[in-house]
């Protein structure tokens, strides 16, 4: 008589199968992680803090796309970071962000921020359209520019749904600009007739990512830095509801098949829910501070990921359009945020 096979000897075949798909992440995951370490420690070393270590990321990516073979093997995991890890990511910046914060901002101020970031949003998609410029690529720029750089492009790429040479031409173009506004802010401050409050709001209003904000408002002291880096925050936070506009203006444009497959980014419910966290409860500095840095790391792995999807020669085959059209909204939003600032008397 033939014996039943024991649970105990089931058990080495069902880790098998349960372990399988995890396994063939594993070569993906520790290209990206490898990445990510290695923008970081370049990051540090420099001891130049404005550098992101999400734009070396990309950079990193992009050169090991472009210079080497790649392994089949690799792709599920660099699949994994550009999908799942960049969500996670996403969901754990919310804890960067208390509700104290942004009402701090007043309601003028915010007021300030909101506008400028609506109006930039829609000026670029406005002056891509008639520029001939990708819909996906328009709105990845426009979301890079009035919210946060390089975080806010990779989220809205979650609902656009661009190419990764798409993503990766929106990422250069923050990089650019804002880096430009990191070195050119400090000194148009005086001449601009800006105090510490407004030079603060003004930057943290209008540039694009948070370590070049930063950068440049701790040039005007501490109370522009402050001011600087809360208002830069009060837009971190509108990523969320800019995403969930663009996933909703997508599902109703789109009929059928189209409508049906439409993505609704669930995952900033999350951001919405960590930030609540993050006001009710007061987290240790320690703590907090190691969950910024695994923020950065796990959205350094999904900015190497896209680096990795990121053929140059399709990057180039983009032309100048999309360059000048993220010049356009650099100027626009220094100039319509600085227009907000003296409308509300800062």
């Amino acid at each position: 008589m033939k014996s039943t096979p024991t649970s105990a000897e089931h058990r080495p075949l069902l880790s098998t199968i349960r372990l399988a798909p995890t396994t063939q992440l594993l070569p993906g995951l520790f290209l990206t992680a490898a990445i990510a370490t290695t923008a970081i420690v370049i990051r540090n070393l420099t001891g130049w803090m404005a550098l992101s270590p999400l734009i070396v990321s990309i950079l990193i990516g992009m050169l090991i796309r472009n210079a080497l073979p790649l392994s089949a093997t690799a792709e599920p995991g660099i699949a994994f970071s550009l999908r799942r890890i960049l969500r996670f990511g996403i969901v754990l910046l919310g804890l960067q962000v208390t509700l104290a914060q942004i009402l701090s901002l007043g309601g003028a101020g915010l007021a300030m921020v909101a506008l400028t970031l609506v109006a930039t949003f829609l000026a670029i998609r406005i002056v891509g359209r008639a520029m001939g410029v990708e819909q996906e690529l328009t709105d990845l720029i426009a979301a890079g520019t009035s919210v946060c750089g390089a975080s806010a492009v990779i989220a809205a790429n979650t609902v656009v749904r661009g190419k990764q040479e798409h993503v990766a031409y929106a990422v250069a173009c923050v990089t650019l600009f804002g880096s430009l506004s990191m070195l050119i802010y400090p000194l148009l401050a005086g001449p601009l007739g800006l105090d510490a409050r407004g030079y603060g709001l003004w930057t943290g209003a209008t540039i694009h990512e948070v370590a070049q904000v930063v950068a440049a408002a701790f040039q005007g002291g501490d109370v522009a830095g402050q001011f600087g880096t809360i208002s830069k925050l009060a837009r971190v936070v509108m990523l969320a509801p800019l995403i969930m506009t663009l996933a909703f203006a997508m599902r109703s444009g789109a009929e059928g098949p189209a409508k049906a497959s439409a993505p609704m980014p669930w995952f900033v419910l999350g951001f919405i829910g960590m930030m609540l966290v993050n006001s009710a409860v007061a987290i240790p500095t320690g703590a907090s501070q190691t969950l910024v840095t695994l923020t950065n790391f796990l959205l350094s792995m999904a900015l190497a990921a896209m680096g990795l999807h990121t053929d140059i020669r399709k990057l180039k085959a983009e032309g100048w359009r999309p360059l000048a059209l993220g010049a356009f909204g650099w100027l626009f939003i220094a100039a319509f945020g600085y227009a907000m600032l003296k409308l509300f008397a800062f």
